[in-house]
């Protein structure tokens, strides 16, 4: 009898949980490519003030000092694994994860997902240990209804949502945010509404109350205490073949200072050593770190999806204010001003305060093949990298006055790919792809030009 009960009680418990999690759905995606690139200057070039026989600082007619190139740069070419390494492009993004809801009534059910984000290839550029980081992917807790679902956690922004059906090269070497460096964002803290579709229409938002946490590693910020410091707006249309969508993104000033830099304001620069403790003949370095605008973002896209076999998408994407376009830092001879200079400090991808960026894509499907094409540009305008002059550490009551003949740098990209895929079922494929990527500032941001093969393998469950 005893045995019998044991028998029950484990039945029992091994039943149980299965019972639980009957609404919960197990899924996945295992994405991994085998890539060749050549990418140039991975080591950048160095530069600095050209000098005569004598050691003097070689002025120009403006009586600026010459910059002149003092180290060539350094590229690689090779074999890697799905962005590992000196490999360019995006992550493949591989994941794994569990979602379900339960049925509160009255047409109303509880919402959840837990994803985490896997790596089959090396991301922290030892391939021996294995120790590839998990991370959080989409996930959140929420409510839904005949009148929209809303949802509480880390989730995509709208903004990023909105184009996501359009690039028909998603999560692979050619991917369009890391070819055209369109930007799509998750963010944590969300508070997301997403509607119903009427007629084919469909409106999302998106706030973030940071809590004084920032964004880009600044740390903790006091002042980052709004409701939506950041937030995203996206309409969507999509109607059998037909795809429209408007997107709007904004990342408060505050989500990319530091606490000290949001107390102090802009008074810069901050002089380092600070004056009271320096030798007033001595060199010193300033900087000046003070985000002063929001970073805000127009997205619009256009797609005909899969008529008669045919696709073809178009975005477009205006960028004003790009984060860490205000710092600057330098180094200061109060003794020597031609040996002084200052330069702009580039966030990743370049330094600029505004950027504009478009792609098309075409693919045509035949069978359970499709071939595939892509061309972009991105433009960057009113940043720099270099910022010098002979008068720039000209005093002024005490405090530093910048001359206003700087050398400022716009760039522009170029980027196109073309690919081959082939589907063995709806939930695996193969593909191939070339992609090249050009950049008139290959010689200031590291790895910015570059092209490459890949042949990789999708696998969704």
């Amino acid at each position: 009898m005893n045995k019998k009960l044991l028998s029950l009680a484990i039945a029992g418990a091994m039943v149980a949980p299965s019972v639980a999690m009957a609404e919960a759905v197990l899924y996945g995606r295992l994405n991994v490519s085998l890539d060749y690139a050549e990418v140039k200057n991975v080591i950048l070039p160095t530069y600095g003030f050209a000098r005569n026989d004598q050691g003097e600082v070689i002025l120009d007619d403006n009586g600026n000092p010459t910059l002149v190139q003092l180290t060539n740069g350094v590229d690689f070419d090779g074999w890697g694994m799905s962005s590992n390494g000196y490999i360019p492009g995006v992550n493949r993004s591989n994941r794994i994860g569990v979602k379900g809801s339960e049925d509160l009534g009255n047409g109303l059910k509880a919402i959840y997902q837990v994803e985490l984000g896997i790596n089959l290839d090396d991301t922290n550029n030892n391939v021996l240990n294995n120790n590839d980081t998990i991370s959080y992917r989409n996930t959140f807790v929420g409510l839904a209804g005949e009148w929209g679902t809303f949802l509480v956690g880390r989730h995509d922004t709208p903004l990023k949502i909105s184009t996501g059906r359009l690039d028909l090269f998603s999560d692979t070497m050619a991917d369009y945010n890391g070819t055209v460096g369109f930007r799509d964002l998750r963010a944590d803290n969300v508070l997301a509404y997403i509607s119903p579709s009427l007629a084919g229409f469909q409106f999302s938002g998106a706030i973030v109350p940071a809590g004084g946490a920032t964004g880009g590693g600044q740390g903790l910020n006091l002042n980052e205490n709004s409701l939506a410091g950041a937030y995203s707006l996206a309409g969507i249309y999509s109607n059998g073949p037909f795809y429209a969508s408007a997107a709007y993104e904004s990342l408060g000033n505050q989500h990319f200072n530091t606490q000290t830099q949001s107390v102090f304001g802009s008074n810069c620069p901050v002089e380092f050593p600070p004056r009271d403790v320096r030798d007033p003949n001595a060199i010193y370095g300033v900087s000046c770190d003070f985000q002063s605008s929001d970073a805000t973002a127009w997205r619009f896209g256009l797609g005909l999806l899969d008529w008669n076999g045919f696709t073809l998408t178009g975005i477009y994407e205006n960028r004003d204010g790009e984060p860490f376009t205000d710092k600057y830092s330098g180094v200061i001879d109060p003794t020597d001003a031609a040996n002084s200079f200052l330069f702009n400090q580039p966030f990743a991808g370049g330094a600029a305060g505004k950027a504009e960026l478009w792609q098309i894509q075409a693919g045509y499907a035949f069978g359970n093949n499709m071939v595939k094409a892509m061309y972009g540009q991105a433009d960057y305008s009113a940043g720099g990298n270099f910022f010098y002059g002979s008068e720039v550490a000209a005093r002024d009551g005490g405090a530093l006055a910048f001359n206003n003949e700087n050398t400022l740098r716009n760039y522009k990209v170029d980027t196109w790919a073309v690919g081959f895929d082939h589907n063995f079922s709806k939930r695996t494929k193969v593909y191939a792809l070339y992609t090249d990527v050009s950049n008139d500032a290959k010689n200031v941001i590291s790895a910015s030009e570059w092209n490459g093969f890949s042949l990789g393998m999708m696998h969704s469950f």
